[in-house]
């Protein structure tokens, strides 16, 4: 033994001996091991007390070893790095780590919250749904909102990092018990790619520390040289400290790997603290073993009360014997195994109590040759002791309700096969009446269950069946396996278990350990109807623990069967939900948190827009320039100088992010036809024509315009926020409705850069620069599309508007977008070109009355709505044409896009701002702004029946009072196009 770990073995083990660690519990200094959990740890210092239950804050202690541990949650680390709610049976110790329980105060020993165990009675099932409904369930809302929950999260900023993979194999292995690795070894001998993942951090299952032959060899060397062996292959992955936590459709598995990169236990820079793996195989094999029953009885719950399996793994796993004198309680030979490991230890048995009155002769006299009592048809019926076990009461043998000292009880009820991933893929379960559990009936997806997750208990059978079910993975991959089965020892013939569900008696006995639910909860629940097993998982709160149940499930449905005189079979279990154990969520965000929670693009030429003291904004996950303010410049001041500089010279601006779809084949034309509200297969080559694009209920979803490159291609342009939905939308629409159509949709969005030079200046700017495009107004007219070079590069130029003015959109390759920039600013410098912003932009827009979809519109406007009535003229049908022919739609007070004047002199009308009616609201302000070249504020906006109501005199509520507006025609400036056209 070493320093203050009293439990610890002086030999044996798979922890590293010359590597002590320190680390911290509940404000002690403690020791143990590297390889140590801290649940082994805890076990080795003495400590059995880690924490409270969750309703009557009982003391609780480690009930197993692994992902089933109910009990032992607890809250690791400080500041930032502290994490709630982690199971210590799964913490892999290292230096420094602290960890403190959880659901206690002001300490585990002495937790005011244990007055809810004295008043029990009042807190049975379901007391939540009847205590606190008088008079007001608001008077104790805050109160239950505090109490519930039991770790605290941090609440300042995760520190750690966290990662997302994606991958794919042929052969996916949950488990690296013996089934496990029999798969693994026949699958990858053919060259099948595989993962074998493991929950644990050392590999091996059930075979480690284990004296059974395997191979000819220990089962823990086997097991570790074929995992070396594993991991020396190319085509093989082996990920420990793994755990898969959900089994998804068609194949697709979520794994999340502890890769120990957290601040507290490595370098964050070279490792991620978790790694969440997005895998999708042909094939998954399911090896994840079986979970140990406990056995219901009366102070079933006190710290000393383990699983045997537990107390096994604790002894040979990291040479910790959980106790000085022990009593073993079972219904089953395997258990047996605890009790000789105990006492092969050093350890002693003070008896073995088994339910069964017949036991084989060779467990007799394994039990004959250590002194072990055996009591035959004996149970035990309570525990004593406060805050540890003291002693046990066995009803049975020769003597009837005997107490005997002891500090630990080992229980086994039998083993669950582990069937939550399975339930998960959707497969169906049947119970095992030999087993006395659930086991896997049928599957649904390219899956195989093996080994003990397949009822299969004998280490034999376990290895045929993993490695049968590896050679058909292979197989099915198109790799035929080639190797031999691997072979064990000859094995002794265990005689059938005897259920036994729950053991009579007073005081409480804890069928669901993490959620406080006793049997005498099943039968409150079975008095009061609630028998379905959907029901009673609700009402009790059993199984929803996150453990979910994985100790307690099918005792509890096996209890509610007896109550109602079905078979377990009959009364069902619940399907097992994502995730099979708790995640951190950061692990589920991975690296898309912070800056990169919605990672903002940037343009091509975002370093010009930097230079010239751009102020950016998101616009549609794009950061874009809002304005270019100058030395003592407002925002507005900004705004209102580019959008004047537009109307007298020129300016520049950059619509990068506009869509870009290139649709080309011969039924180009035809096509687009069909997604626009009007026609384009008519528009001819180098032309350019507006677009409205509607969705079924026939609403505006986009606009645009398209250009016609040849006669089976077309360049179709976009909003910016529409630029990936509708080239998905048109996608969508050609493979499910229109696959016969000669059609291919290419979004090349981010392939070109995109700079707009508007304004009277504006061909003069580009003449200087130098082109072969002929940009004569009679040769290159408004909506007119040219391919060649400006200033050397090559481009694609459109002569359209979203100001009114002159404007040439130039389409340049991304990668040259900035030396465009530059070049025109510095031939335009002379011509008082400058750059434009969003903002005055939208200035420009909206003085010359432009629509803006989504903020001119809502999820309701149609193309008539707009002043577009004419698309029904269409002969041919179109997408939202149908819905438009509906009276409805054609009502004449709908909501109309119009423009509204106010008078010289007066303040814009503010955006949101409401036409007063008889009836209400008669429509609203949608985009409004002062406009810098009439000197005044000019709106756009809907009005109920607003095309018929040009003139009328509206009276506007603003914050500031009653307003009045003029409803007129949307162009406020240039109405009949003179400078558009010059």
């Amino acid at each position: 033994m070493s320093g203050n770990q009293i439990f610890r073995l002086p030999a044996g083990g798979c922890v590293d001996r010359t590597q002590p660690v320190s680390f911290t519990f509940e404000g002690r200094q403690l020791s143990g091991y590297a390889g140590d959990t801290l649940a082994s740890a805890l076990l080795a210092n003495g400590v059995r007390l880690v924490g409270r239950s969750f309703k009557y804050h009982r003391p609780r202690g480690i009930l197993g070893s692994g992902a089933e541990e109910p009990n032992a949650l607890v809250q690791t680390g400080e500041g930032a790095h502290s994490t709630p709610n982690v199971r210590a049976t799964e913490i892999q110790l290292f230096e420094g780590l602290i960890a403190s329980p959880v659901n206690c105060w002001p300490s585990s020993r002495f937790d005011v919250g244990a007055l809810n165990d004295r008043f029990s009675r009042f807190l049975a099932a379901g007391f939540y749904y009847k205590t606190f409904m008088w008079p007001n369930w608001h008077l104790f809302e805050g109160f239950i909102r505090k109490a519930a929950g039991l770790g605290r999260p941090s609440n300042q900023p995760d520190p750690d990092r966290y990662e997302s993979r994606y991958h794919h194999c042929d052969v996916l292995i949950v488990g690296s018990g013996p089934a496990g690795i029999a798969a693994a070894r026949a699958a990858a001998a053919g060259g099948a790619r595989v993962v074998l993942a493991e929950q644990a951090a050392l590999p091996g299952g059930s075979l480690v520390g284990s004296a059974a032959l395997v191979g000819g060899r220990e089962g823990g060397a086997w097991a570790a040289d074929e995992i070396s062996e594993l991991r020396a292959r190319d085509d093989v992955r082996v990920l420990t400290r793994t755990a898969a936590l959900g089994y998804h459709d068609h194949n697709a598995l979520t794994l999340v790997e502890e890769c120990g990169g957290a601040p507290h236990a490595g370098d964050p820079s070279s490792r991620p603290r978790l790694r969440t793996w997005h895998v999708r195989a042909k094939r998954v094999i399911l090896a994840t073993g079986a979970i140990e029953r406990p056995l219901v009885f009366c102070g079933n719950d006190r710290p000393g009360v383990m699983l045997a399996g537990a107390v096994r793994h604790y002894i040979e796993r990291f040479a910790v014997r959980p106790g000085k004198r022990m009593v073993l309680f079972t219904n089953n030979d395997e258990a047996y195994r605890a009790a000789l490991a105990f006492a092969d230890t050093g350890g002693q048995v003070a008896a073995v109590v088994d339910v069964r009155r017949v036991v084989s002769e060779d467990l007799r006299s394994a039990l004959r040759d250590r002194a072990i009592e055996l009591v035959a048809g004996g149970t035990v019926t309570e525990t004593s002791g406060r805050h540890a076990l003291k002693a046990v009461r066995v009803s049975g043998g020769q003597t009837q309700n005997r107490w005997m000292d002891t500090d630990l009880l080992a229980m086994s009820g039998g083993y669950n096969p582990d069937v939550h991933l399975f339930s998960q893929s959707g497969g169906r379960l049947r119970f095992d009446e030999a087993l006395a559990a659930f086991v896997p009936a049928q599957s649904v997806q390219a899956e195989i269950s093996v080994g003990m997750a397949a009822g299969e208990t004998t280490l034999a059978g376990a290895l045929a069946q993993g490695h049968a079910a590896g050679v058909d993975a292979a197989l099915a991959a198109g790799f035929p396996a080639e190797v031999a089965a691997p072979q064990c020892g000859a094995e002794r013939t265990p005689a059938p278990l005897e259920p036994c569900w729950r053991v009579p008696g007073k005081g409480k006995a804890f069928v669901d350990f993490q959620n406080d639910v006793t049997d005498a909860d099943i039968e409150l629940a079975q008095r009061e109807n609630f028998v379905s097993v959907e029901h009673l998982k609700r009402y009790t709160t059993l199984g929803m623990a996150p453990d979910q149940g994985k100790t307690s499930n099918v005792n509890a449905l096996a209890i509610m069967a007896s109550l109602t005189g079905r078979s377990v079979g009959e009364t069902g279990t619940t399907r097992f939900r994502f995730p099979f154990v708790p995640a951190a969520l950061g692990s589920f965000a991975g690296l898309d948190r912070g800056d990169l929670f919605r990672p903002l693009r940037r343009m091509p030429a975002h370093e010009c827009h930097v230079r010239a003291g751009a102020t950016f904004e998101e616009y549609g996950g794009w950061l874009r320039p809002a304005y270019y303010a100058a030395p003592g410049e407002t925002a507005f001041d900004a705004e209102q100088r580019e959008a004047a500089a537009v109307r007298a010279a020129a300016g520049l601006f950059e619509g990068s992010p506009l869509g870009k779809i290139e649709v080309k084949g011969s039924d180009a034309g035809a096509f687009l036809d069909l997604v626009y509200a009007n026609s384009m297969s008519t528009l001819k080559v180098n032309k350019v024509r507006y677009g409205l694009m509607l969705n079924e209920e026939g609403v505006i979803i986009d606009d645009g315009v398209a250009v016609r490159l040849a006669d089976d291609h077309f360049l179709v342009s976009t909003t910016s926020t529409g630029a990936e939905r509708i080239a998905a939308w048109m996608e969508e629409w050609l493979q499910c409705e229109w696959p016969h159509l000669d059609v291919i949709i290419a979004p090349v969005t981010t392939a070109w850069g995109v700079l707009t030079i508007t304004g009277p200046s504006a061909r003069e700017i580009l003449l200087a620069l130098g082109t072969d495009i002929d940009l004569a107004p009679a040769n290159f007219p408004h909506m007119s599309f040219a391919a060649g070079t400006i200033g050397g590069l090559p481009v694609r130029l459109m002569r359209v508007s979203f100001t009114g003015e002159v404007s040439f959109e130039i389409s340049v390759p991304a990668g040259r977008t900035g030396i465009l920039w530059d070049m025109l600013m510095d031939k335009g410098q002379k011509a008082g070109l400058v750059p434009v912003g969003i903002d005055a932009w939208m200035v420009l827009r909206t003085e010359k009355g432009y629509m803006h979809v989504g903020v001119d519109t809502d999820g309701t406007s149609t193309a008539s709505d707009v002043g577009w009535g004419h698309v029904l003229k269409k002969k041919n049908e179109f997408i939202g044409k149908r819905s438009m022919l509906r009276a409805r739609d054609r009502a004449k007070d709908r909501l109309q896009f119009v423009g509204f004047a106010v008078e010289a002199g007066e303040p814009p009308l503010p955006v949101g701002a409401h036409a007063a009616g008889r009836d209400g609201s008669e429509g609203h302000v949608t985009s409004s702004c002062h406009s810098p070249v009439l000197g005044k504020g000019v709106a756009l906006g809907l009005l109920k029946g607003g095309r018929a109501r040009a003139g009328e005199r509206l009276v506007f509520q603003t914050p500031g009072g009653a307003r009045h507006a003029i409803v007129c025609e949307p162009a406020a400036f240039d109405p009949g196009g003179e400078k558009l056209n010059g």
